[in-house]
């Protein structure tokens, strides 16, 4: 039995690692259906005793399915399927080995008693909740220390049912930091797909710690003014592909975080190898794609294509703070488009906001290597606000063929810059501050990170990555 389990296992790494490839200058991250969701085990929830009316409290069924299914764990792992149905729960745990399947027309339904989302220890990282002192309360889909995990159906839907939650932060009534919908802490080998997420009380879909993860194929959404209801949050994690998703929230997207000042730095976990693919959304408040403001176990190898953003705030942005300290490096953009958009691409360098009073305000971050490449925006506020920190510049910062249609009636200049540096070409409006210099070609290319001989007179796409092609 144990040998099968290993064959098993062995072909899912295969069929998990061995799909992640670059063709045409495209990154992909597919992975086999056949192989990765088959499962020799599978139960119904209503098996356990749920119903599915949206008011029956189902945490005990959700829990007692799955204490179930972890006998089958070194067995080739177990299914548990959700038929269609409104399924009330609390916070509940996930297992090693295990598929959970939304079908269609089938919604897990968050509760709207906090007392159905237990309170837990704040990330070491973060050293508290993110927004008030003290512990916070757990996500609705809860893992950590897992493998080989899969959450995913025909398009079903996770509604957190966030309003009351939202109206508690708003009016200050809260007493811990409010819950994700999916959390997933130290785990490795996760794919969240083909669903649809609602209306999260706070962050959506928080990997952290975590490793070897595919986020595709979802539809996230919130109302537009909901606090805080980020989309995608890796957070020091390695080896995250994001592809092929729609998203509206009332903040960012995708944001890349790893860490809160000291407690980052002294755990020191840093987010990288990540890939974000085919992104479409809208955010009024915040930022398509942001890196930070919690950054400070480092970020490094991000690459971000094929990005479409419509009637939003912000486009790309980099947050960070005197106290961070970390680093933002080796990060790619191209391929983006953006539609009535304020500030196409905004750098923050007293961003702000420490977790408490002991943080080192002399841990300065360092942010290097930023390339955008082939973006394109019309009715655009600002082309670019850039504010570095002052004696901590922000260097080799670099624009290829970035092309941004200001607003007629906008009185403010198309760029601003201020503590940072790098080079610029094929860019209009024109980049006028002093610390860029208007050429890339030849001898400021190795500056720019993602450019390689055989593309820069093309101004083309990603090059390939070492760490992609060993996968």
């Amino acid at each position: 039995m144990m040998r099968s389990f290993l064959l098993w296992y062995v072909l899912l790494v295969q069929a998990f690692y061995g799909a992640w490839y670059s063709v045409g200058g495209s990154l992909h991250c597919e992975y086999s259906n056949s192989v990765i969701l088959h499962r020799p085990h599978s139960v119904s929830i209503t098996e356990f005793g749920a119903v599915g009316d949206g008011v029956t409290l189902n945490t005990k069924a959700f829990q007692n399915a799955l204490f179930y299914l972890n006998s089958f764990s070194d067995k080739g792992g177990a299914k548990l399927f959700v038929p269609a149905g409104q399924w009330l729960t609390g916070s509940f745990d996930l297992i090693s080995h295990l598929t959970l399947w939304l079908d269609k027309g089938a919604t897990i339904l968050g509760s709207t008693s906090s007392e159905n989302w237990p309170v837990v220890d704040p990330l070491p990282s973060y050293g508290r909740g993110r927004e008030l002192p003290g512990r916070r309360h757990r996500s609705l889909i809860y893992g950590q220390n897992l493998t080989d995990v899969v959450i995913t159906g025909e398009n079903g839907t996770i509604d957190g049912q966030g309003s009351v939650w939202w109206d508690w932060f708003r009016n200050g009534e809260l007493n811990y930091t409010r819950p994700h919908l999916v959390e997933l802490m130290n785990s490795t080998g996760l794919i969240i797909s083909n669903l649809t997420f609602l209306n999260s009380p706070f962050w959506n879909i928080h990997p952290v710690y975590c490793s070897d993860v595919v986020v595709k194929n979802l539809t996230i959404l919130a109302p537009l003014d909901s606090p805080n209801t980020d989309g995608v949050d890796p957070d020091s994690s390695t080896n995250v592909c994001i592809e092929d998703c729609y998203i509206v929230t009332g903040d960012d997207l995708v944001s890349i975080k790893s860490g809160w000042d000291e407690y980052g730095i002294s755990y020191a976990r840093p987010s990288s190898k990540i890939k974000i693919n085919r992104l479409t959304g809208q955010t009024t408040s915040s930022s398509g794609i942001a890196i930070g403001s919690e950054m400070s176990g480092g970020v490094s190898d991000i690459y971000i294509k094929d990005l479409h953003l419509f009637n939003s705030n912000t486009g790309i942005r980099i947050k960070t703070s005197p106290g961070r300290g970390g680093y933002v490096r080796n990060v790619h953009v191209s391929n983006v488009k953006l539609h009535n958009v304020k500030k196409a691409i905004r750098f923050t360098g007293k961003y702000g906001e420490h977790p408490d009073e002991n943080f080192d305000p002399k841990a300065l971050p360092a942010i290097e290597k930023i390339t955008f490449e082939n973006v394109n925006g019309e009715d655009i506020g600002v082309a670019g606000l850039l504010e570095g920190i002052e004696g901590d510049e922000f260097t080799n910062i670099c624009f290829l063929n970035v092309t941004l249609t200001v607003k007629k009636n906008s009185k403010k200049a198309p760029w601003k810059c201020s503590h940072v540096r790098g080079y610029s070409q094929w860019v209009s409006p024109e980049i006028t501050c002093d610390s860029f210099e208007e050429s890339i070609f030849p001898e400021h290319s190795s500056d720019c990170f993602g450019l390689s001989e055989n593309n820069l007179e093309k101004s083309s796409g990603l090059s390939r990555s070492p760490w992609l092609l060993s996968w």
